[in-house]
């Protein structure tokens, strides 16, 4: 089965980021959550974001590399939100990547530098959410224009709607993440 390198959102590493992790892992695959705020959870969006940048984002991702560094190589890197930042970077920068999950965030790729040919990725977001709408061009570009990528988009506009800890959960929308999460691993097997 595949391993996974998974880097939770803004709020942190919540009950809902461990649930998603234990669903990966029944499903067979090996799951590390790094943990990027040393234990802080945030009861809302607003204050994870103000601990993030209080944090700076340079130091979360420095965090998010180094998660890698004691973990082989052939990994899939998957983030939420604020995750997708150590996670994109890793799938672009680091070798052996075996694929990237970028759960309802997106950087441009020339963020990191160029795509590394032959890595596969899902990128998955609401368009409606206000903070996925800044990504959604960019994601639409990349899923056009690079092999073995691909976009899913979702109804409604709530963000993080995939940790079942939040009020913002959804869980159709939820289940059809999971189910092309897993279908994107198996597919790597």
């Amino acid at each position: 089965m595949t391993e996974v390198l998974l880097f939770h959102h803004a709020q942190g590493l919540t009950d809902g980021v461990r649930s998603f992790a234990g669903t990966l892992a029944r499903a067979g695959h090996t799951v590390h959550t790094p943990d990027l705020y040393d234990g802080a959870t945030f009861g809302s969006l607003d204050e994870g974001v103000a601990h993030a940048k209080e944090l700076g984002f340079d130091t979360i991702l420095d965090r998010g590399v180094a998660s890698a560094d004691h973990l082989g190589k052939g990994l899939v890197y998957a983030g939420f939100s604020l995750g997708v930042m150590p996670a994109q970077k890793l799938a672009q920068t680091r070798d052996g990547a075996r694929g990237a999950l970028l759960l309802e965030g997106f950087l441009p790729p020339d963020e990191f530098g160029a795509w590394p040919a032959g890595v596969p990725a899902q990128v998955h977001g609401r368009p409606a959410d206000e903070w996925f709408a800044e990504d959604y061009p960019a994601a639409q570009a990349f899923a056009e224009s690079t092999p073995k990528a691909e976009l899913f988009t979702y109804d409604g506009d709530a963000h993080l709607f995939a940790d079942d800890s939040l009020p913002s959960y959804d869980p159709a929308s939820a289940d059809l993440l999971v189910q092309r999460v897993l279908a994107f691993l198996a597919r790597l097997d």
